[in-house]
């Protein structure tokens, strides 16, 4: 039986319990076309690796504070996921982030003063336990193949974490984040909707920045990821018509893109 929820733990778990062949030797994965969990989650926490990918399906802003995360929109509205049913099964083709899909595993550091990281997962999850069917993770008291590629998934998306950490070094160093807002009026609606309560690249700063600055950006591939989250902003109005045609918009008054962090 699993565990009360523990707090302060990443965005989807529940809870947290490490991987091992003792204790979870006839465990299975089995795959599943739904995910309950982010059919109301409406920004999900983004890797720099992934810009280019998400710009083309979805706005990536930054949160909020002074430890400020990417997060690709996937609706504009708490509890609003446009590419999602009720059930969590993906509508359509479009780019998942590779924090829902690593869901439910995670690299994760079992004692304070270690930096070691295990391979744990959700036990609150249902895709993964004593089954006759699915991807067993343990053959023979080692870890399966199908295991394996799940842990070089995590620490990759775990490299991609530090990268990302880096460029928002970068971004806050040079205080190139400004406070977002964005007014969208509806057709035969005088009163315009309006988003606030994230952060996007500020373009005035970034065109004062010196040339060497600029330079040194394109060669390391700064620049780039800059330029796909300012395009993505055109996404904005795209999820908002998908949440007009689906019947998500709220009035007005109550319009807000308030996107946690994670």
């Amino acid at each position: 039986m699993a565990s009360a929820p523990q707090p302060n733990l990443p965005l989807f778990f529940n809870d947290l319990m490490p991987l091992n062949s003792k204790d979870h030797a006839n465990y299975r994965s089995r795959p599943t076309t739904k995910a309950p969990w982010l059919a109301k989650q409406h920004a999900i926490p983004l890797t720099v690796d992934e810009f280019v990918q998400a710009q083309r399906d979805m706005p990536i802003v930054f949160s909020t504070g002074p430890d400020a995360v990417p997060l690709a929109l996937m609706g504009l509205n708490d509890g609003v996921n446009t590419f999602c049913d009720d059930q969590g099964t993906v509508t359509e083709q479009v780019y998942i982030p590779a924090y829902v899909r690593r869901y439910p595993f995670m690299l994760a550091r079992l004692k304070s003063d270690s930096e070691d990281l295990s391979l744990c997962f959700d036990p609150t999850a249902e895709n993964i336990g004593e089954f006759d069917d699915g991807q067993a993770l343990f053959e023979d008291g080692q870890p399966s193949e199908g295991t394996k590629e799940i842990l070089n998934f995590c620490e990759q998306f775990e490299h991609a974490g530090q990268r990302t950490q880096n460029f928002m070094k970068e971004l806050k160093e040079h205080d190139l984040l400004m406070e977002g807002e964005i007014a969208i009026t509806e057709q035969g609606n005088d009163k315009p909707f309006v988003y606030r309560g994230f952060q996007m690249i500020d373009q005035e700063k970034l065109r004062a920045l010196r040339g060497d600055q600029l330079r040194k950006w394109t060669e390391n591939g700064l620049l780039p990821l800059i330029w796909a989250q300012i395009f993505s902003m055109d996404m904005m109005r795209t999820v908002f018509g998908r949440q007009l045609q689906q019947g998500k918009v709220p009035l007005p008054d109550a319009a807000t893109a308030s996107v946690p962090t994670a």
